[in-house]
């Protein structure tokens, strides 16, 4: 709604005036996170040609800023599929013990509207959290730990292409780490704002990386932000669970595109999976209403509220009559191609996580940080 308003009516609420107050709070460390789909679009306002527009430059740009830690929410992304990737097999191995199709949560637009609109399908839908608020729950306990330093004492900040997302991460059940896991969120245009009020021109600024141990990602995590991206990545790891080997690199990219609805078929481990990848709230409530109906069947569905994907947010800049998810859509799929790993089992940072923090996807530890009850959220929010 506030990217297609005739008149320009409709806008996000502003949080940035709180950056300033946390960034003159001497006893707050700043932890800062960036969804994919930014990347694609913060540099637009100032003109950078692509070979400017980098991660490493917009990583510099939030430095400037003042914040004392940058990280990558593709990071959290990565985790994101080693729990949903394996929440879905722990479906296919015990299909009498859960609610068909499973459903993806990482759009809480999405989720929001299912909680509204079909309550009926609230258990369908993963409990694993968005990477917004994996990252956030991280932040607070396994990063706070590596640093010496309590949860109370982190301001945890995201940029995201997302307006649901300030809602999300104001929900009661998004306190994993005894308090808020993310406080502060804004979208792409504030981070504009931002760099613009600081008088910051990315243009003179060298590239800087993302900071560890939160920063190092993979081409999977990388399309979450466009259409199709976490079907895709989800089923990367899902083959070489069940296969045993890597997929090829064209395996699923089917899944791909802004149609309102693409299904698919895949052979997971001599078994058929039934794939169905939504793109829209319009299309979903069809989707919905049809399989309340018995008239469609599918195994694993994602939808995202937004045409396109996360690329085509609430929170991204606004060109007036002009659709450009699909553009800012190839340029996820770009990174991804070139990215030397693809795989979010392969993220050697991930597997470290697990290693010495939650020990293995689904863990008890990991069902208490990066999962949510969302039958509880519903009839207590």
């Amino acid at each position: 709604c506030i990217t297609h308003c005739p008149v320009g009516a409709l806008k996000e609420r502003n949080d940035v005036p709180k950056i300033y107050d946390v960034l003159a709070d001497t006893s707050k460390v700043t932890v800062v996170q960036v969804a994919p789909a930014v990347r694609t679009a913060w540099a637009e306002a100032f003109n950078l040609p692509p070979e400017l527009a980098t991660e490493g430059r917009m990583v510099a740009a939030l430095k400037k800023i003042g914040f004392d830690y940058v990280f990558d929410t593709c990071y959290a992304a990565d985790v994101t599929i080693m729990e949903e990737a394996s929440e879905l097999l722990e479906h296919l191995q015990n299909p009498q013990d859960h609610s068909w199709p499973m459903f993806t949560s990482c759009c809480p637009g999405w989720v929001s509207y299912v909680n509204k609109t079909h309550p009926y399908f609230v258990p369908n839908l993963s409990t694993t959290k968005s990477p917004q608020q994996i990252f956030g729950a991280l932040a607070k306990s396994y990063f706070a730990q590596k640093k010496g330093l309590k949860p109370k004492e982190i301001c945890s900040i995201s940029i995201m292409p997302c307006v649901s997302k300030k809602r999300e991460a104001a929900l009661f059940s998004m306190r994993s780490s005894g308090t808020h896991d993310v406080d502060i969120v804004l979208t792409t245009r504030e981070l504009i704002r931002l760099l613009r009020a600081e008088h910051i021109n990315p243009a003179m600024l060298g590239e800087l990386p993302f900071d560890n141990p939160l920063g190092q990602s993979t081409g999977a995590a990388v399309i979450f932000g466009a259409s199709g991206g976490v079907m895709e990545a989800a089923l990367r790891t899902a083959y070489h669970v069940i296969e045993g080997k890597e997929a090829p690199e064209d395996a699923f990219t089917d899944v791909r595109g802004t149609e309102g609805r693409k299904v698919r078929e895949f052979t997971l481990g001599g078994a058929t999976l039934r794939t169905c990848t939504v793109s829209g709230l319009g299309n979903a409530g069809k989707l919905l209403d049809e399989l309340k109906a018995g008239k469609v069947h599918y195994d694993f569905v994602e939808v995202m509220a937004c045409p396109g994907g996360c690329v085509g947010g609430g929170g991204q800049p606004i060109h007036d009559g002009e659709e450009r998810a699909d553009v800012l859509g190839n340029k996820l799929y770009a990174i991804d191609s070139n990215r030397p790993m693809r795989q979010s089992h392969n993220n050697p940072d991930v597997q470290e996580l697990y290693k010495d923090f939650l020990e293995k996807p689904l863990s008890e530890k990991a069902e208490q940080l990066l999962h949510s009850d969302h039958v509880k959220e519903h009839n207590y929010m």
